[in-house]
């Protein structure tokens, strides 16, 4: 694994420009902050984002990155950009709803249906029209990294069809649209902080709780649950925030740095994602965990139980871009 590491973050490098530290360049101090462990695949990508940092600037600038939640959870970080007290976190979009509710749209249940949609969709027009809608809350988005298609993990019984939902208290994440999806699935939906989850788990506040494999893996949840079942319900993507006002003081060659290194660190990050998300599984597997998948007609059941989250939702995040995901994954499809 560390020779893929090594190997992506070469070829990453390779397509920056290295370039000698020039007066526009000043010496700097950039802080990352995410709620992940250091073991995450974000990891690799803030470590291909430095590497990249450092030959861009000739050592001018020093990244720190803080993980698990250390300086507090995705939207208290976010917050703290938007007033200059923070330089950079690494964020899903699903807390971010409470700054801009159109980036609830990621968070519809069954959106995206894999990998390559995800990448083409946020690299691609739909991307930039949602990174365009941060500036005016005071915050760049970079980058979109992996965080993958997220399962239910839960501590009484597998998720086999709609009913196994019931009662089912589950920690979601704080925004509206994944609390009305688990509700409408019959579960307790409980929104918590993510450096909270752990704890609640332990003690028994909730039952279950929805993540990546890897999450589930690098958070090791999986000492705290004996279920996962794969619903794939939603691909929620990070993205690398900037705060506005210290990225303003920035010259043109500097911001140009940022975007052109945490391009860098996608393409390690989501590979490296990819590659551990197997291992991710397998590991909690291992760790004594039944793992189950749905059929298909059970998922056909779930899917059709949610779909009013769509027309619910669109008050919140706007019919329009609704309108416009859809008929942006409908040309990728070749629709």
């Amino acid at each position: 694994m560390k020779a893929l590491i090594t190997t992506s973050m070469a070829a990453a490098l390779a397509l920056s420009v290295a370039i000698p530290a020039q007066a526009e360049i000043s010496k700097r101090t950039i802080r990352i902050a995410n709620g992940v462990a250091e073991d995450h695949p974000v990891g690799d990508g803030v470590e291909a984002m430095k590497a990249c940092v450092n030959e861009r600037t000739g050592g001018a600038w020093t990244i720190n990155a803080f993980w698990s939640s250390s300086l507090g959870d995705d939207l208290q970080s976010a917050q703290s950009l938007r007033s200059g007290t923070l330089e950079m976190v690494v964020s899903s979009t699903s807390p971010l709803v409470a700054i801009e509710p159109a980036l609830g749209v990621f968070d519809l249940p069954f959106l995206i249906s894999n990998e390559a949609e995800a990448d083409a969709l946020l690299d691609g027009e739909f991307g930039k029209f949602m990174s365009d809608k941060m500036p005016s809350h005071n915050l760049v988005n970079l980058s979109f990294w992996e965080n993958g298609f997220r399962n239910l993990s839960n501590s009484l019984r597998p998720v086999e069809d709609l009913e196994d939902f019931s009662g089912m208290r589950v920690r979601v994440m704080q925004n509206n649209i994944f609390l009305d999806t688990f509700k409408t699935l019959g579960a307790n939906a409980t929104p918590m902080a993510f450096g909270e989850v752990f704890t609640a788990l332990e003690t028994g506040a909730i039952d279950a709780q929805e993540n990546p494999y890897v999450t589930i893996d690098t958070s090791r949840f999986y000492e705290v649950q004996d279920y996962v079942s794969n619903t794939r319900h939603a691909y929620t993507p990070f993205m690398i925030l900037f705060s506005k006002p210290i990225f303003d003081t920035y010259s043109e060659e500097e911001q140009q740095i940022l975007y052109d290194c945490t391009a860098a660190g996608q393409t390690v990050q989501r590979e490296s994602g990819r590659s551990l998300s197997e291992q991710s599984l397998q590991r909690i597997k291992d760790a004594g965990l039944e793992v189950n998948d749905i059929s298909d007609e059970a998922m056909a059941e779930i899917r059709e139980a949610v779909a009013g989250v769509y027309e619910r939702g669109a008050d919140s995040i706007g019919a329009d871009v609704i309108e416009r995901v859809q008929a942006e994954l409908a040309t990728i499809r070749g629709q």
